[in-house]
């Protein structure tokens, strides 16, 4: 089913609007990712029926891709927060999960990538949990 969202990176600079059904949502520990996030995994949205409008800030907008790869990530010139990618001709979108401002109904597909996580990626659902930032 076709959902709308909204999102925006962390300064604000670009907005976006997204309508579209999200096929898969991955977990994934590939370095590419872990070093794209600064994190233990990327996570993921993907469609491919997607209507992406940028409302805000398209210029500010910047790729990289990794040479020899398919890996290629998308994020604000200003503020580095990564944002969805968007290959039109293929009708194809990746959205960082984070960006979004809007909830999802999506549950998570699957780990990806787990032959190469990080070595402090093991559970982490026991680490000690805080609400807000311990004093």
């Amino acid at each position: 089913m076709r959902e709308t969202h909204k999102g925006s990176c962390l300064c604000g600079t670009v907005q976006f609007q997204i309508e579209a059904t999200f096929k898969k949502f991955y977990f994934c520990h590939c370095s590419y990712c872990r070093k794209g996030t600064g994190s233990v995994h990327g996570s993921n949205l993907f469609s491919f029926d997607a209507d992406f409008t940028c409302t805000n800030g398209g210029e500010s907008i910047k790729s990289y891709n990794v040479p020899s790869t398919r890996h290629r990530r998308s994020f604000c010139e200003d503020c580095g927060a990564p944002v969805p990618t968007y290959d039109r001709e293929n009708n194809f979108l990746v959205v960082p999960a984070g960006s979004l401002d809007t909830p999802i109904d999506a549950e998570p597909t699957a780990h990806l990538f787990m032959g190469s996580r990080a070595n402090w990626d093991n559970h982490l659902e026991d680490v000690t949990k805080f609400e807000k930032l311990p004093e």
